[in-house]
This record gives structure tokens, C-alpha cells and sequence, in this order.
């Protein structure tokens, strides 16, 4: 594609060398570019990319684009090789991005889910209710990339860069994907990864303190400021009535077309008579013109949330309440609230709880529905909000019965230090805990202390399958330790 085109709509641009020139590639990452290229320099928290210019143009870089206000003089670059210069280099990726793979989100529809909780399982449930209603559907967010039931790619973060994005929403196109579904983090809107992407309906579950430090928001105004940039960006939304933050949208917002979902507040979709179990959760709510009996395997009051948003979004799509009802009892969400069955017989859920208010939630509807006693199996991340860790740790210590403590993706951190931080929470309750380092084998220990009328409730990975220290991650499956354990234990009881 021609490099003019490329640019065009970027305002402030500044440029020196030729802009008819053909441009075989966009990289932000000097090592991926190859003959012909564009190089667009971006600052990041740890590295600033300017600093990569003269390794980009070893690569065959033959554009360069630079932030207002970088050193031209020190980065050497050669007479040959166009220079543009723009305010603002994340903004130029995302814009450049979206017309050098042709505005694919013009050509689908994209909804798009952000909160603090609930993104991931309210994107599989929407997904769900797409598909049995016959559309093909992308989904891209925590667990990966998806066409249909088919995952095409992982992913390492909650929403791709905006180049990954838009090469990712092409390959949809190609595919003849209908509607695409995306988790939208409040990172992704504050560091411009979705500019330019064209929403037809944004969905806001909830928020809570989580995302608070240095690298990420300074404050909860920040965080929520961050969230409400999509609704800049969509006109229709859908929000949760019963949270402080989401339910001031709609007066934020007055020209939008805003339809509310809740349990104890007034809502336009509201749940009632609502039954929780160990094994689903069920409740009545209108949808269309007919009151309905609505029930998903997804267990735990939070889930009737993130299927009242997944309802208003049927909704919007006119899809019959039959439909509804039978994709949101069979829809499965890798490690959330996913339960593990096992040759025991006993109760162990995976769950992705890696902040206060989530492993909260889902401690606190294990105990709605547990006859027996709560095993709480967790670590914290490295590298990540390190305030969170006692106060997760009190948490579990006042719901749980027994808490063992372990390693979670330390990360570049000390794991000794970071269970010592979690353990000084745990401390302040009369819980009884223990720490056992190895996640492994803090599993193995909480299995063979529960009996079946307990539950053991493993959070902090849901679907991750690895461990990742000093920027390794190692192999690590919940799911085959749990199965190792259990199958060991269950020829044990044979003999």
C-alpha cells in the first residue's frame, strides 16, 4: 500500500522524503521488520522504541515514523528513508494500522465488553447466543482468539496492540466472520490500542478497585475515565445498573442509546427469583414480550450478571428468548468457575480471581453453596498491584475455612516476598492457612484435605497453562495436576 495512504486522516503531520512510496509492512517492533517496512517508534513503560530507529533500518525500513519532540540528529537516519513525525505515535499506529488492513471493523459488526470483572465470561456467553442463532463469530480477548469454536491464536494480553488487532480483524473478514465480540481493557482504551475501530455496541459489566499503580491508573477516576472512552466511541451501550460506576453512564452519556440490566436496582432487563447451586445458577427476567426461565452452569451470583448483559445484547440482535435459553445453558468458559471432574468425586473449581472484589465473588458464592468448608488455593503476580495482596489475603482468611498459600507468576519478583505480603492479610483473621510454595503441590495438598462436602476453589490462573518466572513461562496445567492427583488417589482407595 502506498505510504500516502497509510497516513491519510493522521492530523499534524510532519514529513521529510518521499510518500509515494509502496510499503510492504507496518512494525512497531524493529526485530519484525523486514525489506520495505514502515517503523513506527513508540515510548513504552521499560523501553522507548526511538531507540530502535537504526535497527529498523538495518531490518529494511524504508519509512520511519517518530514522535514530536525525539532527537532526529542522534538517530542517523539516512537521506533514502522517509521521515514522519506526529504528536503522538500510538494514535498514528492505530490509525495506520486500520487503513493499511482496510478498516476491517466497517465490515462486521463489533461489540465490545469492558469492566473490572465478568469480560471474558460475558464475551463466551455472547458468542454463544450468536452462534446458535446462526451468525459466525470472532471473539478476541483473555483466552485467545476464536472463529467460532475454533481458537486461531492465543494472545498475551486482554486486547491485542492495534496493529495485532487489525491484522487480527482482517483475517475475520477474510473468514466472513458476522460479529466479533472483544474484551476492551482500560489499558487498551487509555494507550490508544482501539483507535479507530468502529463499535456497534459497548457493554460495561462493573468496576472495582483493581489496575491501580504506577504503570497502569494512578486513581479509580483515571480507571473509570479510561473505561468510559468507549462509550465516546459507541453510541449504544449496555450497562449494569446495580454498579456505582456503570450506572452513571447513562446520565453521562444522555444522548446515547443506553439499555440498563441489574438485580437490585431499577433495570430495563432485570432478574428475579433468582436459585444458585453448586453446579448452575437459574432466574426469571423478560426477555422480548415473555417472562423466561433463564439457567447456566456457570455457578455463583455474578453470573446472572454477565447473562443479563449477554441477554441485552441478544436483545439488540432480536434473537428468540428459545435461543437465548439453550446457548447460555450449554456455554463453558475456561477457567471461570469451571469445575474439574475428577475420579473423587469431589467439588474443585479453576477460576481466573486475581483481584480483591473477584476472588471475593467467587469465595463468597462458593459459601451460598457449599455444605462442607472452603479450600482457598491462590498466590498473587509479580510485577502487578502489590497493594491488593494482604487484602486479598483477609479476604480469603474471613470466607474460607482453609487457605494454602503459593507461587503465581512471580514474574521478575520475589515469590517468598510476595506470599510474606499476602500471608500479613491471612494474619489479621482467625482463618487457618498454611504456605506451600510449589503451586503444584499446594493443589495436591488441598485436594487430599477435602472431603465431599467441601469445595477447593484453585483461583489466580483459570486458563493459563504456565508459570512464569524472569520471563519463562513454564508448563503448568491445573487441570492435569488436579487429574494426576485425584486418579493416584482414587487407585489408592482400590487397594
Amino acid at each position: 500500500m502506498e505510504l500516502k495512504k497509510i497516513v491519510l486522516g493522521l492530523e499534524g503531520i510532519k514529513a521529510k522524503g518521499n510518500l509515494d512510496l509502496e510499503i510492504e509492512g507496518i512494525e512497531n517492533n524493529s526485530k519484525e521488520v523486514k525489506k520495505g517496512y514502515m517503523f513506527i517508534a513508540i515510548k513504552g513503560f521499560s523501553t522507548d522504541g526511538h531507540q530502535y530507529v537504526e535497527n529498523a533500518i538495518e531490518n529494511g525500513a524504508i519509512a520511519i515514523m517518530v514522535e514530536e519532540g525525539c532527537d532526529l540528529k542522534s538517530l542517523k537516519i539516512p537521506e533514502e528513508v522517509t521521515i514522519l513525525v506526529v504528536k503522538d505515535t500510538r494514535v498514528a499506529l492505530a490509525r495506520c494500522s486500520c487503513n493499511f488492513y482496510g478498516n476491517p471493523s466497517l465490515k462486521f459488526k463489533l461489540i465490545g465488553v469492558t469492566g473490572t470483572k465478568g469480560k471474558t465470561t460475558t464475551t463466551f456467553m455472547i458468542k454463544e447466543i450468536l452462534q446458535k442463532a446462526g451468525k459466525k463469530v470472532g471473539l478476541v480477548g483473555t483466552i485467545g482468539v476464536f472463529i467460532n469454536d475454533k481458537q486461531i491464536r492465543g494472545n498475551d494480553r486482554t486486547t491485542p496492540e492495534s496493529l495485532k488487532l487489525q491484522e487480527i480483524f482482517k483475517e475475520m473478514v477474510d473468514a466472513g466472520v458476522e460479529v466479533v465480540i472483544m474484551e476492551v481493557s482500560s489499558q487498551s482504551l487509555k494507550l490508544h490500542r482501539v483507535e479507530g475501530c468502529k463499535f456497534d455496541i459497548a457493554v460495561f459489566t462493573n468496576l472495582a478497585e483493581d489496575h491501580i499503580s504506577a504503570n497502569e491508573h494512578p486513581n479509580m477516576e483515571d480507571y473509570f475515565n479510561a473505561k468510559l472512552k468507549l462509550f465516546e466511541m459507541c453510541r449504544v451501550g449496555i450497562v449494569n445498573s446495580d454498579d456505582l460506576h456503570s450506572a452513571k453512564i447513562p446520565r453521562l452519556f444522555p444522548d446515547n442509546d443506553i439499555v440498563t440490566y441489574g438485580i437490585d436496582n431499577y433495570a430495563n432487563v432485570l432478574a428475579k427469583d433468582i436459585t444458585i447451586t453448586n453446579a448452575y445458577v437459574d432466574f426469571r427476567v423478560k426477555i422480548t414480550d415473555r417472562n423466561e426461565r433463564v439457567k447456566t452452569g456457570i455457578p455463583g451470583r455474578f453470573s446472572v450478571y454477565n447473562s443479563l448483559a449477554a441477554i441485552c445484547v441478544a436483545q439488540k440482535f432480536g434473537i428468540d428468548s428459545e435461543t437465548v435459553k439453550q446457548a447460555l445453558e450449554e456455554v463453558r468458559v475456561p477457567g471461570r468457575s469451571e469445575l474439574v471432574d475428577n475420579k473423587m468425586g469431589l467439588t474443585i473449581m479453576i477460576d481466573y480471581a486475581h483481584t480483591p472484589a473477584s476472588l471475593q465473588n467467587i469465595l463468597e458464592a462458593s459459601k451460598c453453596y457449599t455444605r462442607g468448608k472452603i479450600i482457598s488455593v491462590f498466590g498473587c503476580g509479580g510485577d502487578r498491584d502489590p497493594i491488593k495482596r494482604p487484602i486479598m489475603g483477609e479476604i480469603s482468611g474471613k470466607i474460607a475455612e482453609y487457605t494454602i498459600l503459593c507461587e503465581d507468576n512471580p514474574r521478575t519478583e520475589d515469590a517468598n516476598k510476595i506470599i510474606a505480603e499476602i500471608e500479613e492479610g491471612v494474619k489479621k483473621t482467625k482463618g487457618k492457612y498454611e504456605i506451600v510454595f510449589e503451586r503444584e503441590k499446594a493443589i495436591e495438598a488441598a485436594i487430599k484435605m477435602a472431603n465431599k462436602n467441601d469445595i477447593v476453589v484453585i483461583t489466580g490462573k483459570g486458563h493459563e497453562r504456565y508459570q512464569e518466572r524472569n520471563g519463562v513461562k513454564y508448563p503448568l496445567d491445573e487441570r492435569a495436576v488436579i487429574k494426576e492427583v485425584t486418579d493416584k488417589m482414587a487407585e489408592h482407595k482400590k487397594k
